[in-house]
């Protein structure tokens, strides 16, 4: 595979950035003239999913999905600060990826106390199934990454898995939220490991 072609693949996410770069780069060059950080960024958009987490486990899914939805676009947003401001690096990109793992998980745990205490067992399956599809599909990237091999490909990664699960809470409609994430985020981690192994024969037959 050619690993060049594959590396200037665009995702959807690095096409929302081109398509919002009119409203990123004003809004992030005005909160920094507020004296605000990057990294005050990325903590304020994952506090305001760990109390989006508090409401939904309350069963407030709707106040717990505005939350999410107002929070996690912050990450967006310190990317852009971080390359304005001339700081964006490894350590930065680093914070922010483990950030984003831990805002996502907090959501889904507060759905799972919140299904728990409902009595949806299944519910509550299905969304430990979401968290562990969330977790692999950034994983299989990072680990097919540290081995020379590209995985940044994929149907429902954490930009879809947003538009999927905040605007749902929003709607109270966690249910069908994580059916949804449960089953297309384990695909795209499947996706992701498949296209690894096709690298990884390409490989295998050019040494040949």
């Amino acid at each position: 595979m050619n690993s060049t072609a594959s590396s200037t693949r665009l995702t959807f996410t690095d096409r929302l950035r081109i398509w919002f770069k009119w409203f990123l780069d004003p809004t992030a060059a005005f909160l920094t003239r507020l004296g605000l950080t990057p990294n005050t960024m990325t903590l304020l958009g994952l506090a305001g999913n760990l109390i989006g987490a508090y409401f939904v486990a309350r069963g407030q899914i709707v106040t717990g999905g505005l939350f999410m939805l107002i929070a996690t676009p912050f990450d967006a947003l310190d990317g852009a600060m971080a390359r304005l401001r001339g700081e964006a690096d490894e350590w930065g990109a680093f914070v922010d990826s483990v950030t984003d793992r831990y805002s996502e998980l907090l959501i889904l745990g507060g759905l799972v106390i919140y299904f728990s205490q409902a009595g949806d067992s299944l519910s509550a399956v299905a969304t430990f199934a979401a968290a562990a599809g969330t977790v692999l599909v950034s994983y299989v990237k990072a680990r097919a990454e540290s081995v020379g091999f590209e995985a940044k490909i994929g149907f429902l990664t954490r930009v879809e898995r947003y538009l999927v699960l905040a605007p749902l809470l929003v709607l109270n409609q966690p249910v069908i939220a994580i059916w949804i994430i449960a089953i297309f985020a384990n695909f795209t981690a499947l996706q992701r490991i498949y296209y690894v192994r096709v690298q990884a024969h390409a490989r295998r037959r050019s040494r040949s």
